[in-house]
């Protein structure tokens, strides 16, 4: 007697194209983020307490980079109609 095997696995997801777009974006932004600002800052310093200050130093200015960028998308958001005038 033969068993047929289903494959139970998770199911394909179709994502639309912005799931896409928005995760390759986030993707450059943590890079940008680690490349420019965390590494620069963790290799200025020698001793480990040093290193750490300077990490949670850097989640500071990258929590300051976000809310800057959420500012600027309500900002737009809601200026929308008044933005597109000017196109």
């Amino acid at each position: 007697m033969s068993v047929l095997i289903s494959t139970v696995g998770a199911p394909i997801l179709a994502l639309a194209t912005e799931y896409y777009l928005f995760g390759a974006a986030g993707l450059a932004s943590v890079t940008a983020f680690v490349g420019l600002i965390l590494a620069p800052a963790l290799g200025s310093y020698g001793r480990a307490w040093e290193k750490l200050v300077a990490g949670v130093l850097s989640l500071f200015v990258l929590a300051a980079l976000v809310l800057i960028g959420l500012v600027i998308g309500i900002l737009v958001f809601y200026e929308w109609d008044t933005i597109s005038d000017w196109i």
